[in-house]
């Protein structure tokens, strides 16, 4: 079966990537540049180098594909992150077409189902109606928050204290990067499923800030506060560090849509969406304690 895996370095593309490879899979590693790929990897994964926004160059990278995981990579710094998400659209959209990829499992994110009004988020959901409306079998992963992003504030968590814009009683579910590789894995070396399919992956439990500093506080071994950033000043430090209007559009308006009242997952945690790692442990894997700057 010949499986093509987008994001091969990033966070959850590397751990399909492996996940595939100790199945007996040879994925093919769709990068940018090649040497980012783990080294013991070598001749276990086939590299081929494309660029996401490009249709051409995706429709070369998955011709043959029985498989393919998708993923809209990080747009480049001062530029439109909606633009960049409809082209990487555009550009997997042709490629199914063309190539007749036999099914896509697709890393959206909750809040897809809204359609607009969710910043970034709203990228995925122009993503998952280009799938869509190829009429190929897709998956989309409906993705809670990613414990990974806690690594942008590891700096602040070691001086204690979390910031964050959402509203620190409202409950999220977290999910670790490596569970949602778990899933995403498993569904490509499953069977086919027939037309649209939608999976939420939650992680354990919902956790608000406010848990989510205290747990984290247990880990690192001293108090850790939870601090909200109201919308305007969240807006305007991310313009102090240079963001453009759509970025900063981007990155505010998830929490801004989120957590706007009445809004819920469309799909309820159960045994399906559940995955294992817990706040706790991934915390204890990736940050140091006692006063050591977290990794």
């Amino acid at each position: 079966m010949r499986i093509v895996v987008t994001t091969a370095a990033g966070t959850v593309g590397s751990r399909v990537l492996r996940l595939l490879v100790q199945a007996g899979v040879r994925p093919v590693a769709l990068v940018r540049d090649p040497a980012r790929l783990p080294p013991d990897l070598a001749g276990l994964v086939e590299p081929v180098v494309a660029d996401q926004t490009d249709a051409d160059s995706v429709v070369g990278a998955t011709l043959g594909a029985d498989r393919l995981y998708w993923v809209n990579p990080p747009a480049a710094p001062g530029t439109d992150p909606l633009a960049h998400q409809s082209a990487c659209a555009a550009a997997v959209a042709e490629s199914v077409r063309r190539n007749g990829v036999g099914a896509t499992v697709f890393q959206s994110s909750g809040g897809a189902e809204l359609r607009r009004g969710a910043g970034d988020i709203d990228g995925l959901a122009a993503t998952e109606q280009a799938l869509d409306a190829t009429g190929a079998p897709v998956l989309h992963l409906r993705c809670g928050y990613f414990m990974s992003n806690l690594m942008t504030s590891a700096g602040e968590i070691a001086d204690g204290t979390l910031s964050t814009p959402w509203p620190l009683d409202h409950a999220l579910p977290w999910v670790a990067p490596g569970d949602i590789a778990a899933v995403a894995a498993v569904r490509l070396l499953g069977p086919v499923w027939s037309g649209r399919v939608v999976q939420a992956v939650h992680g354990p439990a919902d956790i608000t800030f406010g848990q989510a500093a205290a747990e984290l506080g247990e880990v690192v071994g001293h108090p850790v506060r939870a601090v909200h950033l109201p919308r305007a000043e969240f807006r305007s430090m991310l313009a102090g560090l240079g963001m453009t209007a759509p970025e900063i559009d981007a990155v505010a308006g998830m929490a801004e849509g989120l957590s706007a009242p009445g809004y819920l997952p469309e799909q309820r945690r159960d045994a399906v969406s559940t995955t294992p790692t817990t706040l706790r442990s991934w915390a204890a894997e990736h940050l140091h304690r006692s006063g050591d700057r977290p990794v």
